[in-house]
């Protein structure tokens, strides 16, 4: 699993001119899902971005968390992140998990994250093209990946 996190002073996500989820301060998730992510890939990848330590505090440095503050999430799905770039031209997304696999981890991920922030967090739909507006905040933009915890 991999996600790649931006703090943002605002966010949204709309589908067929429809906002289906937008959030004032908080993160951005893009996350790509393999065929090998598990339940414990969700829950450390949930308690990870959580607690990252990426907000300032009252002497501006980098020391509170998205619990610390209480702020949002929006969680996008996002195959290509996934994407293979070694040859040629064209990616190819053969690592990314098909959507059979992929779905239900997104949507746990999306309960995993909700229950760790004690709160709800706003999403996408899973394979639907969407349009993200962001206001990227820092900036700040953190990669995680769930097969790199060593």
């Amino acid at each position: 699993m991999r996600a790649v996190i931006q703090r943002v002073t605002r966010a949204s996500v709309t589908i067929n001119n429809k906002i289906e989820g937008q959030i004032a301060l908080g993160v951005l998730i893009f996350l790509g899902i393999v065929a090998e992510d598990t339940l414990e890939d969700i829950k450390w990848l949930s308690k990870k971005i959580s607690n990252l330590r990426i907000f300032s505090d009252e002497n501006d440095v980098m020391n509170l968390s998205l619990i610390d503050q209480n702020f949002e999430a929006l969680v996008i799905s996002q195959f290509t992140l996934h994407a293979q770039t070694k040859k040629g031209n064209r990616p190819s997304y053969i690592r990314a998990a098909r959507p059979e696999i992929a779905i239900p981890l997104y949507e746990e991920f999306i309960r995993q994250l909700q229950h760790d922030l004690g709160k709800e967090v706003q999403s996408g739909v899973f394979g639907a093209n969407m349009e993200i507006d962001l206001l990227n905040d820092g900036p700040v933009t953190i990669i995680i990946d769930t097969k790199n915890r060593e």
